[in-house]
């Protein structure tokens, strides 16, 4: 007879692990299966995110800017470096061993909170009177039983078709973070977060990187002003861009790749690069999850389908994450994971769409939450905004980094805050503010009224938020 589990998550990715952390503090038996390995072939629970997605992206990131700083910026601070060069093995080690502290975390925490980890390929075999069992295929077989199942496993990169990655030449997000060496030139298909954050990554450390979008805007879901502001940022630092572009044919040579497109304008191009990037978004992975073998409902887009409250169309079947409808974000995972374990406990778990902040981890940052100002314009609602430049800030002043603002959009009537928008340096961490605001109805006023620390980079929300009502006070 197998074991028996109050609770079943399948996959460890940050909808997983958050999920099966959450319902083991809820007093519920609990099992989370995940299938990920690292390259020693040990178990590497955190999903996409944390092996490479969210985590090794940053690190790498991190390593990059302080490489540009080094070679462009620490002179203007009295700091001369006479010598200076890359070792990019280093830098990729120190990436990995992020990775590998972040999957240790979190076997740490399955231990702390008593939740039985099973390293292998969960799927479903059956359902029957104890719930459903799920079979684990790892160097061995077995099967485990759960009276409730949350399915947590998560998306993958969506190919161009006819155009396979092979992680050498024609690279996903998972080969953009293992490049050997720094290409001369690299092509990046998508303007979107991963292809900006990885062509920004590769720019820094010496390659020519030319991005090419589809779509005839730059970063369409982002307030077009901000989005205007990033795009002429980016382009000064040497990436680029060319929008309303239609590939056509790509042929993957030996050490090399073509891409033949056609232009904006309608002129065919071509454009031969060491490396590509392919970035056009992901693909709900429900591969080997055997959910036919219980009936479970896909949608017409192949994602999981689930209510508002993350209920399959099975009964005690959740499912959470990238593989459910939905921004593809870590933090949507998590909260959903989370909602799902107290739904299961009887508790109201809440999850509010509207108040979940985008970042893209470019320098300067991007970083969102709510409307846009094109959304309001868009659905005829009478707003305000205020903006405030990083230029007029002080601590931005200090630290060398002025680019950006930040922009408020605030009811015409009411004042209360509809939307927040921010380019510039640490907006990752400044747009937290905002959040917490809208999730508690706040208007410009209130945040302009509440003491923000000087010197520091949040002064220019409290500045963008008085300029809701033209009254800034330091610009």
């Amino acid at each position: 007879m197998s074991k028996q589990f109050d609770v079943v998550v399948i996959g460890a990715g940050p909808g997983g692990y958050i999920a099966a952390i959450r319902a083991a503090q809820l007093g519920f038996k609990v099992a989370c299966i995940d299938a990920w390995k690292n390259a020693k072939g040990e178990p590497a629970p955190g999903g996409t995110c944390t092996n490479v997605g969210c985590i090794p992206s940053k690190a790498l990131l991190q390593s990059s800017e302080h490489y540009e700083h080094a070679g462009h910026s620490f002179a203007e601070h009295g700091i001369d470096i006479k010598s200076m060069h890359l070792n990019l093995p280093r830098m990729l080690k120190r990436k990995d061993h992020v990775v590998e502290q972040n999957n240790a975390g979190i076997l740490f925490l399955f231990k702390k909170n008593k939740v039985s980890f099973f390293h292998g390929q969960g799927s479903f075999a059956k359902a029957d009177a104890n719930g459903y069992e799920i079979k684990i295929t790892s160097a061995s077989e077995e099967s485990i039983t759960g009276k409730h199942i949350i399915i947590a496993t998560g998306s993958n990169a969506r190919a161009l078709p006819g155009t396979a990655f092979d992680e050498v030449n024609i690279l996903s997000n998972d080969g953009a973070l293992r490049i050997g060496d720094v290409p001369k030139k690299l092509g990046v298909i998508g303007a979107g977060v991963i292809g900006l954050e990885m062509g920004s990554v590769w720019r820094r450390l010496g390659a020519e990187v030319t991005i090419l979008e589809g779509l005839p805007t730059f970063l369409g879901a982002v307030d077009e002003q901000i989005a205007k502001e990033a795009h002429k940022l980016f382009t000064k630092q040497g990436l680029n861009i060319h929008l309303g572009v239609k590939v056509g044919a790509i042929k993957n040579n030996k050490k090399t790749v073509s891409i033949a497109y056609t232009d904006a304008g309608g002129t065919e191009q071509s454009l031969e690069v060491d490396k590509l990037i392919v970035s056009i978004g992901r693909l709900p992975n429900t591969e080997g999850l055997n959910g036919a073998a219980v009936g479970l409902k896909l949608d017409e887009k192949g994602f999981v389908a689930v209510d508002e409250e993350c209920k399959t169309n099975l009964p005690n079947v959740w499912a959470v994450g990238d593989v459910v409808r939905g921004p593809m974000l870590a933090h949507k995972a998590e909260e959903e994971g989370v909602a799902v374990a107290e739904r299961i406990a009887g508790q109201h778990g809440h999850v509010n769409f509207n108040t979940i902040p985008w970042v893209i981890y470019t320098s300067p940052e991007i970083a969102w939450v709510g409307q846009t100002e094109q959304q309001l314009k868009a659905a005829g609602r009478s707003y305000k905004a205020g903006t405030f430049p990083f230029m007029a800030n002080g601590r931005a002043r200090a630290l060398g980094d002025t680019s950006g603002m930040v922009k408020f959009l605030a009811d015409a009537t009411t004042d209360e805050i509809l939307g927040v928008h921010m380019v510039g340096p640490a907006v990752s961490e400044l747009i937290a503010e905002a959040v917490v605001a809208m999730e508690f109805r706040a208007s410009a006023e209130d945040i302009a009224r509440i003491c923000h620390a000087h010197p520091s980079l949040s002064e220019a929300t409290k500045e963008a938020a008085l300029a809701v009502d033209k009254r800034t006070l330091n610009f």
